[in-house]
């Protein structure tokens, strides 16, 4: 992709996606997920998923899975809500910029 992703735009996409699971989802499964729109690396994303930890934006849990833990992400209340805010933000901005590459002023 030619654009870059900043910060924020990261963070709405991995609160996106961990909130589709209510009981939370592990890092590999959202790496996928989220390049499903973007090229991104997992050496770039646990950064990201350690970020809205530290915001109270998503709590963690491990898992025994085949023998080994497994660490889960679970969006929170407050992840919640910086979600509404981020699509509502989202909404806005991305009509703005289709409008304007697409000429329909």
């Amino acid at each position: 992709m030619v654009f870059n992703t900043g910060a924020a735009l990261l963070d709405a996409i991995v609160l996106s996606v961990v909130s589709e699971e209510p009981d939370g989802t592990y890092g590999y499964r959202i790496t996928q997920e989220v390049r499903k729109a973007l090229e991104v690396s997992e050496s770039t994303l646990y950064p990201v998923l350690r970020r809205l930890q530290k915001d109270q934006c998503l709590s963690v849990y491990d898992q025994e899975y085949g023998g080994r833990n497994r660490r889960y992400y679970k969006i929170t209340e407050r992840g919640m809500a910086q979600l509404h805010m981020y699509r509502a933000e989202w909404k806005s901005y991305s009509a703005k910029i289709s409008a304007i590459l697409e000429c329909r002023l």
